[in-house]
């Protein structure tokens, strides 16, 4: 039973090896000693979490809790101790399923049915607990075990949110760039059928071993995927099944309200009738398309797991040296992108290739798999086995290839916080886009003032708005009345220009609906005596959001009064 307790986790379990490795946590093999059970045990430092990352992990824990599906990655148990949260998953030692595809002898359409009909069955169980995934993704596709047509299990809920029934609502801009749904793309309200647009993305690279929307430019990938921009080009197309090529039609379907849900999905005779209807042919170009994908997003991980080292350890006075294991991951990476030169352009030239094959075939080029973006140029690597190792992961010969839940999502794909790859999950963005309106708003309620607009600095203000403000000469004031007076006394009859620029501002997000801004308040204006004039203040203001509408509850000014006297 996954359930939170107090009991110390070093009373039912022992430790063993480290299988990975994030920000705030560790992932190590452990076993429960009454059973013997393995588990893998997310051992979370909560000391170093802030409210909002607290919050996720609640979240994460209380959703895993509701999950019990063969095809999903299941929590057993949720411990509590003073500086620690553990939670033990499942094991699960066979690695991606893309990656068990490529070392397969034979992979044909009907493999692919099979492998989306797993996928889709989990996706059901979760929309039938309330639960949208959000992040449907290669990486988070793995395998129980090595065993032969062994189950494919859905990991990593980070960004998973709860539902109620078939609820659309806007949840934040959240997932990874080429399985992002069109909704989302244009931050309108969304729901389940999120999921199921990225389990299309999914079978068409489960079917050709290529995504159906890429661009180097991000903007570019956003308005194909907003577009619907997508076909099925020749030659590797033409040996596809008419019914695959519908199931995929009906699941990137541009508005969610007609797209195909996971109940309909499974019951379309290419899933559930693939003996008869599924091609049984070897797809071999589709396996070596899937091998240089592989290698792509592989390296691309280790790339962005150095950045984090950097960002994470390299703070100044405060901390300047890694630890050893994570120095060697950073220099693993390096070596892995310095050493195979010759590998990655002949790799490079084989994607850009294919590329201009595909754009002769047909008038726009909206099939682009696989060029190098600025950021990884000459990074796409093949190795003799097809894929390259994320060399972040230590593993050891008992754990070779496990496959376990990180704290950023499922391991071996660091780094799922960066929004600057194209397997990177951009849950950043969301925190992007709210600190940017944090400064508008603040930028609007500052202009009502310059313009001495009552009315709508009142609609920008909570009415029971608190502030400590020079004019108030140090006394906490509560209420409008106070602001009121200057409106309607100075600010309204000001003919004389304003212009106020706001400086270094500082957002502190707290939580989902309270945020907090500094900066500093340059004014420029025009005195009694027609002469330019600057004033100066330093400005915070606490944002709560009600209704879906930012309110300023209170504020701290210093230095010079707000609406200059003269």
């Amino acid at each position: 039973m996954a359930t939170t307790t107090c009991t110390r986790f070093t009373d039912e379990y022992q430790l063993y090896e480290e299988l990975g490795k994030g920000a705030f946590s560790v992932v190590r093999r452990c076993v429960k000693l009454s059973t013997g059970q393995e588990y893998a045990a997310k051992i979370i430092n909560t000391k170093k979490l802030s409210a909002r990352d607290h919050q996720k992990l609640e979240r994460e824990a209380r959703i895993c809790r509701l999950l019990k599906h063969h095809n999903i990655v299941r929590l057993h148990d949720s411990i509590s101790e003073e500086g620690f949260h553990y939670l033990l998953f499942d094991l699960v030692t066979g690695g991606e399923l893309f990656e068990d595809i490529v070392a397969r002898e034979y992979y044909s359409e009907a493999d692919a049915s099979h492998c989306i009909q797993q996928i889709l069955e989990a996706v059901l169980h979760c929309h039938q607990m309330g639960v949208v995934h959000r992040d449907l993704k290669p990486e988070n596709l793995l395998l129980a075990s090595k065993c032969k047509n062994a189950a494919v299990k859905l990991a990593d809920f980070g960004l998973a949110i709860e539902v109620q029934g078939d609820q659309q609502a806007w949840f934040g801009f959240a997932g990874t760039p080429g399985y992002l749904s069109p909704e989302v793309l244009r931050k309108e309200a969304y729901g389940k059928p999120v999921d199921i647009w990225a389990c299309g993305v999914i079978l068409y690279i489960l079917l050709v071993g290529y995504p159906p929307f890429w661009d180097e430019d991000q903007h570019k990938l956003y308005q194909q995927i907003k577009a619907g921009a997508y076909d099925f080009p020749s030659p590797e197309w033409d040996t596809v099944t008419p019914e695959a090529k519908n199931l995929i039609n009906q699941m990137l379907t541009i508005n969610p309200a007609k797209r195909i849900t996971a109940q309909e999905a499974l019951k379309h005779p290419w899933v559930c009738q693939r003996s008869t209807v599924a091609s049984m042919m070897h797809r071999q170009e589709t396996v070596e398309c899937l091998k240089k994908f592989n290698a792509r997003r592989k390296l691309k991980g280790a790339i962005l797991t150095t950045m984090l080292v950097s960002r994470n350890f390299s703070v100044g006075s405060r901390q300047t040296t890694a630890p050893a294991s994570v120095t060697a991951a950073a220099a693993a990476v390096a070596a892995a992108a310095g050493t195979t030169a010759g590998l990655v352009e002949q790799a490079a030239k084989s994607l850009l290739n294919k590329k201009a094959d595909v754009k002769k075939r047909k008038s726009s080029s909206t099939i682009q798999y696989m060029p190098q973006t600025n950021s990884t140029k000459n990074s796409i690597v093949t190795s003799p086995k097809g894929n390259l190792p994320s060399p972040a992961l230590p593993q050891t010969n008992s754990t070779k290839n496990s496959i376990v839940t990180s704290p950023k999502g499922n391991l071996p794909s660091p780094a799922l916080e960066s929004s600057d790859s194209s397997n990177a999950t951009v849950e950043d963005e969301e925190m992007k886009a709210r600190k940017q309106e944090i400064i508008k708003i603040t930028e609007q309620l500052i202009e009502a003032i310059n313009n001495g607009d009552f009315e709508a600095y009142a609609k920008i203000c909570d009415p029971g708005l608190t502030c400590f403000e020079p004019e108030a000469l140090g006394n906490l004031v509560e209420g409008m009345d106070f602001h009121r007076f200057y409106f309607e006394n100075l600010l309204s009859k000001n003919s004389k220009p304003i212009h106020t620029t706001i400086l270094n501002p500082h957002v502190h997000l707290i939580g989902e609906e309270a945020a907090c801004i500094a900066y500093i308040r340059l004014t420029q204006y025009v005195d009694g005596q027609d002469r330019p004039r600057s004033s100066q203040s330093e400005e915070t203001r606490v944002w709560h959001r009600r209704d879906s509408k930012w309110q300023n509850v209170h504020f701290h000014c210093s230095g010079a009064p707000a609406a200059p006297l003269q």
